[in-house]
């Protein structure tokens, strides 16, 4: 019938499927769509937006490919890797949030989420260590800057990086150029450490090969070449 997908549950066409005398149950209509290729999906973001001249797939898997090599570098070397980028900023204050705890009543909340109702608002910068599979948070409650990137960073090596990699000389940090990751602000590398930071930065949705970006720990950071 040129169908292509319907938003009706099973129960609801078995229902629809009775005004022309099928009868049908819930169960027997999603047996017979799965016999038909039918499946629930969720969307999938494959349309390419904000970049008018995508690149070519096999550029784009040129970053991925070296970003795998830097991380076996690293790994092999005994140096960690992170990932990190800014999450979902949250308003502070009696809101509502998902989420349930065990209580005897209902936390009561603001039945609007004003930002003028506000105390403030937090930022959460997330970190992600591949190597020990584990997570950090830092949360902030100045706006996303470069600057709350690299205290982040360093907050993370002071109190977890340091114990997990007690011998490490270098660190890769990997992350894409948009708000405090951006490369038009300061450097992400910590300054307070005597590692030497190397960091892969992709434009918006990972769209370029990144550049490699090196210093000595001391903020004397340099670009290098992009490699092929």
């Amino acid at each position: 019938m040129g169908l292509k997908w319907t938003r009706k549950a099973t129960g609801k066409i078995a229902k629809e499927l009775r005004k022309f005398g099928i009868r049908v149950c819930a169960n027997t209509v999603g047996r017979l769509l799965k016999s038909m290729q039918y499946s629930l999906r969720v969307n999938h973001k494959r349309l390419e937006s904000g970049n008018k001249n995508p690149p070519k797939p096999k550029d784009r898997n040129r970053q991925f490919k070296y970003i795998a090599q830097r991380r076996e570098h690293f790994l092999q070397s005994g140096n960690p890797t992170i990932s990190v980028d800014t999450k979902k900023k949250e308003l502070i204050g009696p809101f509502k949030n998902n989420g349930k705890t065990w209580q005897k009543d209902a936390i009561a909340v603001n039945d609007h989420d004003f930002r003028s109702d506000a105390v403030g608002i937090a930022v959460p910068y997330g970190i992600y260590d591949s190597q020990a599979n584990s997570g950090y948070v830092s949360l902030g409650k100045s706006a996303d800057t470069p600057a709350f990137a690299v205290d982040s960073i360093e907050h993370w090596w002071v109190h977890e990086g340091q114990k997990q990699y007690p011998h490490a000389t270098e660190l890769l940090i990997l992350a894409d150029c948009g708000g405090s990751n951006s490369s038009d602000g300061s450097q992400l590398h910590p300054d307070n450490t005597d590692l030497n930071g190397t960091s892969c930065q992709g434009h918006h949705g990972q769209q370029k090969i990144p550049q490699r970006r090196e210093d000595n720990g001391k903020g004397n950071e340099k670009t290098l070449p992009q490699q092929p």
